[in-house]
């Protein structure tokens, strides 16, 4: 790759991951998405050059790169909102969010906004411990953190797959005495269970049910929604209680959802969506990795060279692997 901007800089990889958003293009589902497009929003490096009005890095130092970009200047990066930057745009991922990128299972990528969108980490982090801090693990953690989780809450966290069970881990980081992790499938619910969660199988049982008897008819203090989807939105809002908050990371492409407002009037329900900002939120929970409360590594279960990827693409795609990294 070769600079289009002074802002620009060119990272040489050193590990990547497949998302299971990348599988909505490996399915032809993204709008504008062509064959050739490189893909991947998951990865970091090393810096190898930087154009001349980048600042705040230089060769060698080890980064993160967020899966989106963003100016650093405009109203909305003033204010920590970078997703909502009119310059946003999603690595590999074609024109659906902005500017089509190459993505970061190749062995070099050209990063604009350079100074903003990379993030440096400290060499003493291992590349498994700190590479999710680019995507998945911060929207976890937003997910928990928009919800308002607070210490002796009731958590219930719809979805297991690797967003929810961050989104679970980052509920007990914040006090939660209780987190449930809701999927019909087994692997997934073994891995919440791994990790201290509840597990419900929503096909065996009723995760209101479960809950609400748990809770003395109560209900969940707060419900994480990590899948997106009419049926996961239905689920977090029934199993949680009046004045409970459902908070929404999972990727949500219905024009219309049929959401009743008496309900969320009568319960005085907050529903908040959200979507991970690794930009703003990288400096908040890096300190948790590095005192060991975090340890996002644990969830990998596969580990490719670049040349494996078709393969790794294959079996993420069949849930044979939980999550997939690329080693350069």
């Amino acid at each position: 790759p070769r600079f289009q901007s002074d802002t620009d800089a060119i990272i040489n990889v050193s590990t990547a991951a497949i998302c299971g958003t990348d599988l909505h293009a490996y399915h032809g589902e993204v709008p504008g998405f062509e064959p050739g497009i490189v893909m991947g929003h998951e990865f970091m490096g090393t810096v190898a050059d930087v154009g001349s009005k980048v600042t705040t890095l230089k060769v060698g130092d080890r980064v993160v790169a967020s899966d989106i970009t963003a100016c650093g200047t405009c109203w909305y990066c003033r204010q920590g909102q970078h997703w909502n930057c009119p310059k946003r745009s999603l690595f590999g991922y074609g024109p659906a969010f902005g500017e089509s990128l190459a993505g970061g299972q190749a062995e070099q990528v050209r990063i604009p906004f350079a100074d903003t969108v990379l993030i440096p980490v400290p060499p003493s982090l291992p590349d498994e411990q700190v590479l999710f801090l680019g995507d998945i693990l911060t929207t976890g953690y937003l997910c928990a953190l928009n919800g308002g989780v607070k210490p002796g809450d009731l958590v219930a966290v719809v979805g297991c797959g690797p967003v929810g069970i961050f989104a679970q881990m980052a509920a007990r980081v914040m006090g939660a005495a209780r987190v449930y992790g809701i999927d019909r499938i087994s692997d997934r619910l073994a891995m919440a269970e791994r990790f201290g969660s509840v597990p419900i199988n929503f096909e065996t049982k009723d995760p209101k049910d479960v809950i609400w008897a748990d809770s003395n008819g109560r209900g969940a203090d707060v419900a994480l929604e990590a899948v997106g989807g009419k049926d996961p939105l239905d689920t977090a809002i029934r199993v949680i209680r009046p004045h409970g908050t459902v908070s929404i990371v999972g990727v949500h492409l219905e024009e219309n959802y049929p959401f009743s407002a008496v309900d969320g009037f009568v319960r005085e329900l907050t529903v908040r969506f959200g979507v991970g900002d690794p930009i703003r939120l990288a400096a908040q929970i890096l300190p948790l990795i590095e005192q060991g409360v975090l340890q996002p590594q644990q969830i990998i279960t596969h580990r490719i060279s670049l040349d494996e990827v078709p393969e790794g693409y294959r079996i993420f795609n069949e849930r044979k692997a939980f999550k997939v990294v690329v080693k350069f």
